[in-house]
Protein backbone atom coordinates (compact mmCIF):
# COMPACT_ATOMS: atom_id res chain seq x y z
CA UNK A 1 0.00 0.00 0.00
CA UNK A 2 2.96 2.13 -0.44
CA UNK A 3 3.23 4.81 -2.81
CA UNK A 4 5.70 7.42 -3.30
CA UNK A 5 4.22 9.99 -5.45
CA UNK A 6 2.56 12.09 -2.85
CA UNK A 7 5.10 14.83 -1.42
CA UNK A 8 7.96 13.68 -2.33
CA UNK A 9 9.20 17.03 -1.97
CA UNK A 10 12.15 19.17 0.28
CA UNK A 11 12.11 19.44 3.81
CA UNK A 12 10.55 22.54 4.56
CA UNK A 13 7.53 24.47 3.75
CA UNK A 14 8.85 27.05 6.26
CA UNK A 15 10.45 29.34 3.49
CA UNK A 16 7.29 30.55 0.94
CA UNK A 17 7.65 33.70 -1.21
CA UNK A 18 4.62 35.63 -0.48
CA UNK A 19 3.42 38.40 -2.25
CA UNK A 20 1.66 41.53 -1.17
CA UNK A 21 -0.48 44.06 -3.15
CA UNK A 22 -2.83 47.12 -1.30
CA UNK A 23 -5.34 48.21 -3.81
CA UNK A 24 -7.42 51.08 -3.50
CA UNK A 25 -9.75 53.58 -5.35
CA UNK A 26 -10.18 57.06 -4.71
CA UNK A 27 -9.05 59.08 -1.52
CA UNK A 28 -12.58 58.52 0.00
CA UNK A 29 -12.59 54.65 -0.72
CA UNK A 30 -9.04 54.16 0.70
CA UNK A 31 -10.22 56.15 3.91
CA UNK A 32 -13.27 53.63 3.86
CA UNK A 33 -11.97 50.42 2.85
CA UNK A 34 -8.45 48.95 1.52
CA UNK A 35 -8.69 45.98 -0.46
CA UNK A 36 -5.61 43.89 0.52
CA UNK A 37 -3.95 40.47 -1.33
CA UNK A 38 -1.97 38.28 -0.21
CA UNK A 39 -0.41 35.23 -2.38
CA UNK A 40 1.40 32.47 -2.43
CA UNK A 41 2.91 29.56 -3.91
CA UNK A 42 4.81 26.83 -2.03
CA UNK A 43 6.98 24.75 -4.09
CA UNK A 44 7.66 21.75 -1.05
CA UNK A 45 4.07 21.40 -1.27
CA UNK A 46 3.12 22.02 -5.13
CA UNK A 47 -0.05 24.65 -4.26
CA UNK A 48 -0.74 27.83 -4.15
CA UNK A 49 -2.71 30.40 -2.23
CA UNK A 50 -4.47 33.01 -1.61
CA UNK A 51 -5.46 35.73 1.10
CA UNK A 52 -7.46 38.22 0.12
CA UNK A 53 -10.16 41.24 1.46
CA UNK A 54 -12.02 42.23 -1.56
CA UNK A 55 -15.11 45.17 -1.59
CA UNK A 56 -15.44 46.55 -5.57
CA UNK A 57 -12.94 43.79 -6.87
CA UNK A 58 -14.91 41.76 -9.19
CA UNK A 59 -13.40 38.35 -11.19
CA UNK A 60 -14.75 38.52 -14.76
CA UNK A 61 -16.15 35.37 -16.19
CA UNK A 62 -12.80 33.39 -16.23
CA UNK A 63 -11.62 29.52 -15.72
CA UNK A 64 -8.43 28.12 -14.79
CA UNK A 65 -6.65 24.67 -15.26
CA UNK A 66 -6.56 23.61 -11.97
CA UNK A 67 -9.06 23.28 -8.52
CA UNK A 68 -9.97 25.97 -6.78
CA UNK A 69 -10.85 26.02 -2.99
CA UNK A 70 -12.37 29.10 -2.09
CA UNK A 71 -13.35 29.35 1.93
CA UNK A 72 -15.26 32.99 2.61
CA UNK A 73 -13.81 33.86 6.08
CA UNK A 74 -16.11 37.10 6.63
CA UNK A 75 -18.66 39.20 4.73
CA UNK A 76 -20.97 37.51 1.92
CA UNK A 77 -19.63 36.83 -2.07
CA UNK A 78 -21.78 36.16 -4.30
CA UNK A 79 -20.62 33.97 -7.74
CA UNK A 80 -21.76 32.39 -10.93
CA UNK A 81 -20.52 29.19 -11.68
CA UNK A 82 -21.52 27.73 -15.65
CA UNK A 83 -24.74 29.74 -15.69
CA UNK A 84 -25.88 29.45 -11.68
CA UNK A 85 -25.98 32.34 -9.37
CA UNK A 86 -24.64 31.35 -5.84
CA UNK A 87 -24.39 33.78 -2.64
CA UNK A 88 -21.93 32.72 -0.06
CA UNK A 89 -22.60 33.15 3.40
CA UNK A 90 -19.43 33.30 6.08
CA UNK A 91 -18.09 29.84 6.69
CA UNK A 92 -19.24 28.78 3.07
CA UNK A 93 -16.61 26.46 0.79
CA UNK A 94 -16.65 26.68 -2.63
CA UNK A 95 -15.29 23.62 -4.55
CA UNK A 96 -14.39 24.53 -8.80
CA UNK A 97 -13.48 22.12 -10.82
CA UNK A 98 -10.45 22.45 -13.36
CA UNK A 99 -12.01 24.44 -16.79
CA UNK A 100 -15.37 25.64 -15.17
CA UNK A 101 -16.09 29.62 -15.81
CA UNK A 102 -17.25 31.14 -13.04
CA UNK A 103 -16.68 34.91 -11.42
CA UNK A 104 -16.59 36.40 -8.10
CA UNK A 105 -17.32 39.31 -6.41
CA UNK A 106 -18.76 41.22 -3.03
CA UNK A 107 -22.52 41.27 -2.61
CA UNK A 108 -22.71 44.36 -0.27
CA UNK A 109 -19.84 47.49 0.83
CA UNK A 110 -19.15 45.37 3.27
CA UNK A 111 -16.82 43.09 1.33
CA UNK A 112 -15.47 39.60 2.27
CA UNK A 113 -12.53 38.26 3.56
CA UNK A 114 -11.42 34.86 1.31
CA UNK A 115 -8.84 32.07 2.25
CA UNK A 116 -8.17 30.35 -1.76
CA UNK A 117 -5.97 27.47 -2.47
CA UNK A 118 -5.21 25.94 -5.41
CA UNK A 119 -4.17 22.39 -6.05
CA UNK A 120 -3.09 21.35 -9.68
CA UNK A 121 -4.87 18.30 -11.11
CA UNK A 122 -2.00 16.15 -10.72
CA UNK A 123 -1.69 16.81 -7.11
CA UNK A 124 -5.60 15.91 -6.41
CA UNK A 125 -5.15 13.07 -8.66
CA UNK A 126 -2.43 11.85 -6.62
CA UNK A 127 -4.75 11.97 -3.61
CA UNK A 128 -7.23 10.42 -4.88
CA UNK A 129 -4.78 7.57 -5.70
CA UNK A 130 -4.08 7.74 -1.65
CA UNK A 131 -7.83 7.65 -0.88
CA UNK A 132 -8.61 4.94 -3.25
CA UNK A 133 -6.21 2.92 -4.79
CA UNK A 134 -6.86 3.72 -8.11
CA UNK A 135 -5.43 6.87 -10.24
CA UNK A 136 -8.21 9.02 -11.20
CA UNK A 137 -9.15 13.03 -11.86
CA UNK A 138 -11.49 14.31 -8.98
CA UNK A 139 -14.72 15.86 -10.12
CA UNK A 140 -16.64 17.81 -7.22
CA UNK A 141 -20.30 17.62 -7.65
CA UNK A 142 -21.32 19.99 -5.36
CA UNK A 143 -20.25 23.70 -5.43
CA UNK A 144 -20.99 24.97 -2.80
CA UNK A 145 -20.52 23.40 0.53
CA UNK A 146 -21.26 24.54 4.26
CA UNK A 147 -19.94 22.33 7.11
CA UNK A 148 -18.09 23.04 10.03
CA UNK A 149 -15.80 20.04 9.17
CA UNK A 150 -14.62 21.27 5.35
CA UNK A 151 -14.48 25.05 7.14
CA UNK A 152 -12.02 23.95 9.56
CA UNK A 153 -10.08 22.13 7.43
CA UNK A 154 -9.20 24.09 5.03
CA UNK A 155 -9.09 27.55 7.56
CA UNK A 156 -6.28 25.19 9.31
CA UNK A 157 -4.49 24.35 6.45
CA UNK A 158 -4.43 27.59 5.01
CA UNK A 159 -3.19 29.43 8.47
CA UNK A 160 -0.45 26.38 8.97
CA UNK A 161 0.96 27.25 5.50
CA UNK A 162 0.79 30.99 5.55
CA UNK A 163 2.46 31.00 9.30
CA UNK A 164 5.47 28.82 8.73
CA UNK A 165 4.35 25.33 9.91
CA UNK A 166 5.87 22.66 9.81
CA UNK A 167 6.51 19.98 6.75
CA UNK A 168 4.77 17.33 8.67
CA UNK A 169 2.23 19.74 9.27
CA UNK A 170 1.42 21.14 5.99
CA UNK A 171 2.00 17.63 4.26
CA UNK A 172 -0.55 15.96 6.73
CA UNK A 173 -3.28 18.80 6.49
CA UNK A 174 -2.91 19.18 3.16
CA UNK A 175 -3.26 15.56 2.40
CA UNK A 176 -6.28 15.10 4.55
CA UNK A 177 -8.44 17.91 3.71
CA UNK A 178 -7.78 16.67 -0.05
CA UNK A 179 -8.55 13.06 0.66
CA UNK A 180 -11.98 14.13 3.02
CA UNK A 181 -12.92 16.73 0.32
CA UNK A 182 -12.70 13.83 -2.38
CA UNK A 183 -14.30 11.66 -0.28
CA UNK A 184 -17.59 13.81 0.72
CA UNK A 185 -17.85 15.63 -2.70
CA UNK A 186 -16.40 14.23 -5.22
CA UNK A 187 -17.76 11.50 -7.50
CA UNK A 188 -15.03 8.53 -7.43
CA UNK A 189 -16.76 7.25 -3.81
CA UNK A 190 -14.71 5.73 -1.02
CA UNK A 191 -12.98 2.19 -1.32
CA UNK A 192 -10.69 3.15 1.73
CA UNK A 193 -8.60 0.02 2.52
CA UNK A 194 -10.09 -1.34 6.04
CA UNK A 195 -7.29 -0.23 8.46
CA UNK A 196 -5.49 -3.34 9.91
CA UNK A 197 -3.38 -3.87 13.58
CA UNK A 198 -0.90 -1.66 12.29
CA UNK A 199 0.49 -1.32 16.49
CA UNK A 200 4.00 -2.35 15.72
CA UNK A 201 4.06 0.33 12.22
CA UNK A 202 2.89 3.29 14.94
CA UNK A 203 5.29 2.45 17.39
CA UNK A 204 8.10 2.22 15.20
CA UNK A 205 6.84 5.73 14.18
CA UNK A 206 6.65 6.88 17.44
CA UNK A 207 10.00 6.31 18.52
CA UNK A 208 10.90 7.54 14.84
CA UNK A 209 9.62 11.20 16.20
CA UNK A 210 11.46 10.67 19.90
CA UNK A 211 14.83 10.20 18.50
CA UNK A 212 14.14 13.23 15.70
CA UNK A 213 12.22 15.28 17.02
CA UNK A 214 14.55 18.73 16.44
CA UNK A 215 14.78 17.91 12.67
CA UNK A 216 12.49 18.68 10.05
CA UNK A 217 10.24 15.53 9.79
CA UNK A 218 7.99 14.77 7.01
CA UNK A 219 5.37 12.78 6.46
CA UNK A 220 6.79 10.95 3.47
CA UNK A 221 9.48 9.80 5.60
CA UNK A 222 8.03 9.02 8.72
CA UNK A 223 5.78 6.49 5.79
CA UNK A 224 8.59 5.64 3.93
CA UNK A 225 10.12 4.23 7.41
CA UNK A 226 7.30 1.83 7.93
CA UNK A 227 6.47 0.73 4.12
CA UNK A 228 2.99 2.30 4.74
CA UNK A 229 1.60 4.82 2.24
CA UNK A 230 1.16 8.67 4.05
CA UNK A 231 -2.85 8.83 3.58
CA UNK A 232 -2.71 4.99 5.32
CA UNK A 233 -0.38 6.18 8.04
CA UNK A 234 -2.26 9.11 9.01
CA UNK A 235 -5.41 6.94 9.67
CA UNK A 236 -3.47 4.51 11.60
CA UNK A 237 -1.93 7.21 13.73
CA UNK A 238 -4.86 8.60 14.40
CA UNK A 239 -6.73 5.29 14.89
CA UNK A 240 -3.53 4.23 17.25
CA UNK A 241 -2.49 7.37 19.46
CA UNK A 242 -5.42 9.58 19.05
CA UNK A 243 -3.58 12.56 17.57
CA UNK A 244 -2.39 13.11 13.75
CA UNK A 245 1.65 12.51 13.71
CA UNK A 246 2.69 16.06 13.69
CA UNK A 247 0.33 16.58 16.64
CA UNK A 248 2.36 13.92 18.42
CA UNK A 249 5.65 15.57 17.44
CA UNK A 250 4.38 19.13 18.46
CA UNK A 251 3.87 17.14 22.15
CA UNK A 252 7.34 15.93 22.09
CA UNK A 253 8.84 19.08 21.30
CA UNK A 254 7.14 20.66 24.38
CA UNK A 255 7.79 17.93 26.58
CA UNK A 256 11.71 18.55 25.86
CA UNK A 257 11.15 22.45 25.59
CA UNK A 258 9.72 22.10 29.52
CA UNK A 259 13.10 20.12 30.12
CA UNK A 260 14.93 22.58 29.31
CA UNK A 261 13.28 25.85 30.88
CA UNK A 262 14.14 24.26 33.79
CA UNK A 263 17.19 23.66 32.72
CA UNK A 264 17.87 27.18 32.73
CA UNK A 265 18.47 27.54 28.98
CA UNK A 266 17.63 30.92 27.37
CA UNK A 267 14.34 30.50 25.60
CA UNK A 268 15.90 31.51 22.11
CA UNK A 269 18.36 28.65 22.48
CA UNK A 270 15.56 26.57 23.59
CA UNK A 271 13.30 26.97 20.76
CA UNK A 272 16.50 26.32 18.31
CA UNK A 273 17.47 23.11 19.91
CA UNK A 274 14.06 21.02 19.74
CA UNK A 275 13.21 21.94 16.50
CA UNK A 276 11.26 24.90 16.57
CA UNK A 277 11.24 27.35 12.96
CA UNK A 278 11.18 30.37 15.74
CA UNK A 279 10.90 31.19 18.72
CA UNK A 280 7.17 32.90 18.32
CA UNK A 281 6.33 29.45 17.16
CA UNK A 282 7.83 27.89 20.16
CA UNK A 283 5.65 30.48 22.03
CA UNK A 284 2.71 29.86 20.21
CA UNK A 285 2.32 25.88 20.21
CA UNK A 286 3.83 26.15 24.20
CA UNK A 287 0.84 28.27 25.29
CA UNK A 288 -1.65 26.04 23.01
CA UNK A 289 -0.77 22.97 25.06
CA UNK A 290 0.46 24.63 28.61
CA UNK A 291 -1.50 27.09 28.63
CA UNK A 292 1.15 29.90 29.38
CA UNK A 293 4.16 30.92 27.29
CA UNK A 294 7.51 30.07 27.97
CA UNK A 295 8.49 33.23 29.71
CA UNK A 296 5.91 32.84 32.37
CA UNK A 297 6.14 28.61 32.59
CA UNK A 298 10.18 30.09 33.49
CA UNK A 299 9.37 32.22 36.01
CA UNK A 300 6.91 29.88 37.56
CA UNK A 301 9.61 27.66 38.09
CA UNK A 302 12.62 29.91 39.48
CA UNK A 303 10.12 31.44 42.10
Amino acid sequence: MKTDAFLNRAISCKTPKVRVWYNSGTERERMLKKEWTKSLHNPQLDVELLHAYYVQHAYPRHSHDYYVISLIERGRQSFTHKDTKYRTPPGGLILINPGVTHTGEATDTQGFELRALYPSTSLMETAALELTGRRAVPYFKEVLVDHPWATNSVSSLHRAILEGAGILECESRLLWMMTQLIKRYADLGSSERRLGQEKRAIQQVRQYIEEHFAESVSLHTLAQYVSLSPYYLLRAFRAEVGMPPYAYLESVRIRHTQRLIKAGKPLAEVAAEVGFSSQSHMTRQFKKIIGVTPGQYAQHIRY
